[in-house]
């Protein structure tokens, strides 16, 4: 143990884009790991590790400690490069948005000046026009300084961190309860922030990008939202009913080139297009009943059953396609959840959060709009968004806010590419929109806005 007491020193800086470069060791006989520390040409900061081999120690209590704790800080450096990502891509969005708000008020300006010389239908189309925009741009204002914020964030993240480089070399001469409290802080505190920064209102829906044509006319296919890193394969379920085989892409780049797949074969036939894969299960309403299954990969067995209480099936309360769709189950940054109708809420549709493990309600939200006029419906954000129908021209048009248990009428165009919407689901570590339209598997990207305050960080 002479060994350790001559240095440990952690280094960790937390920061965007960090890397880890291993080099040998000086002297081999001193059986350390030397991480290298730099700055590359954009900026970004590589970590520096000094610390004893695994090998060295490995029956010390603390030094195990100090291991698992430098693991948990590099891989919350992994989270923070996905905010960054996140923040950047946002806030050139939102610049490029002001730069367009601001240009449009400066001709608007010129037209009312000179408004005498112009049509005055035209006159009043813009100004309607910028009336409804100029709100947006002190709004803009606000998520820059946001953005600061999130600066600010991380330069504390690095002071945190920083201290880790301070601690004493002799290992008994620190506080081990002290550095691990603080690591779980930091970390408590950036995934608070994180599902800040991933969460935000609707406002935009880019056009059908088609990954694949093959199946039915109905059908779902998805990827898990909590799958590790790396892990990109593709669920697929051709059919709304007596059907009971999931198919096992791969890899997205499998699924788009390629019929190679592995066969699940189901325990019960499902029913609708409502299926969901999250944390290596895959969730789905039993054919001709409310019972909600989820279903283990690993395992091929039933992990946990339960029945929706009063939720209408067999196309008591579907949605305008029918297809025994009466039940949706759904994922989004806050978790599991089904949307259906009962008797009790007169055919309207309802909202409830499951349990991912128990598969009970936690909270349930009874909203005024009609299952069987909703063409489909997602979550986003513990925001249900629904389509004014399934064919022909669509439109996300309602939105029911269960964070505060208000809903408004939206206008949000959807590109039906193929002119039958069947599934359409909404993954959070995607930010996109999976879709069956008529036989054919399709992505939307989905634009959010989002301001965050300090007092939420």
């Amino acid at each position: 143990m002479q060994r350790v007491n001559k240095l440990l020193s952690l280094i960790v800086l937390v920061l965007m884009g960090t890397e880890l470069t291993q080099v040998l060791p000086a002297n081999p006989e001193e059986s350390w790991q030397v991480y290298s520390s730099a700055q590359d040409s954009e900026g970004r900061c590589v970590c520096t590790v000094v610390a004893p081999q695994q090998t060295m120690c490995s029956r010390d209590a603390r030094t195990k400690q100090l291991r698992q704790l430098l693991e948990k800080v590099q891989n919350m450096t992994q989270s923070i490069q996905v905010l960054d990502q996140r923040t950047q891509r946002d806030l050139q969005y939102v610049v490029k948005m002001e730069d367009q708000l601001r240009g449009l008020e400066t001709k608007f300006r010129q037209v009312e000046e000179n408004h005498k010389q112009n049509i005055a239908k035209q006159y009043k189309v813009i100004k309607a026009k910028m009336a409804e925009l100029r709100p947006l741009i002190p709004v803009l204002e606000e998520y820059k300084a946001d953005a600061r914020l999130v600066q600010q964030f991380k330069e504390e993240v690095q002071n945190l961190t920083s201290s880790l480089s301070l601690l004493q070399q002799e290992m008994g001469a620190y506080d081990y309860d002290d550095l691990h409290s603080r690591v779980i802080s930091l970390e408590e505190r950036l995934r608070a922030c994180m599902q800040k920064l991933a969460c935000g209102k609707l406002t935009g829906i880019s056009d059908a990008i088609t990954i694949k044509t093959s199946g039915s006319r109905f059908g779902s296919w998805m990827t898990d939202p909590l799958a590790p890193e790396g892990d990109t394969r593709v669920w697929y379920m051709d059919g709304y009913h007596n059907n009971r085989f999931v198919r096992e892409y791969k890899s997205m780049a499998d699924f788009m080139t390629s019929d190679n797949f592995t066969s699940h074969r189901l325990p019960h036939p499902w029913s609708g297009t409502g299926q969901v894969v999250y944390n290596g299960s895959i969730y789905f309403n039993k054919f001709q009943s409310n019972m909600i299954i989820k279903f283990d990969f690993k395992t091929s067995t039933i992990s946990k059953s339960q029945r929706l209480d009063n939720a209408g099936y067999s196309n008591t309360y579907h949605y305008a396609w029918g297809g025994h769709s009466d039940i949706d189950l759904m994922v989004d940054e806050g978790g599991l959840w089904a949307v259906y109708a009962t008797n009790q809420n007169a055919g309207n549709i309802v909202i409830s959060k499951l349990h991912p493990l128990t598969l009970h309600i936690i909270q349930s939200w009874t909203t005024n709009h009609p299952r069987r006029s909703a063409g489909e419906s997602f979550m986003i954000c513990g925001t249900l968004y629904v389509t004014n129908g399934y064919s022909g021209g669509t439109k996300v048009y309602y939105a029911y806010h269960t964070n505060s248990s208000t809903y408004e009428y939206i206008d949000i165009v959807l590109q039906n590419k193929y002119s039958h919407i069947s599934m359409l689901d909404y993954n959070p570590r995607d930010r996109a929109l999976y879709a069956w339209n008529n036989g054919h598997q399709v992505l939307y990207n989905v634009t959010l806005f989002h301001v965050i305050r300090s007092e939420q960080l």
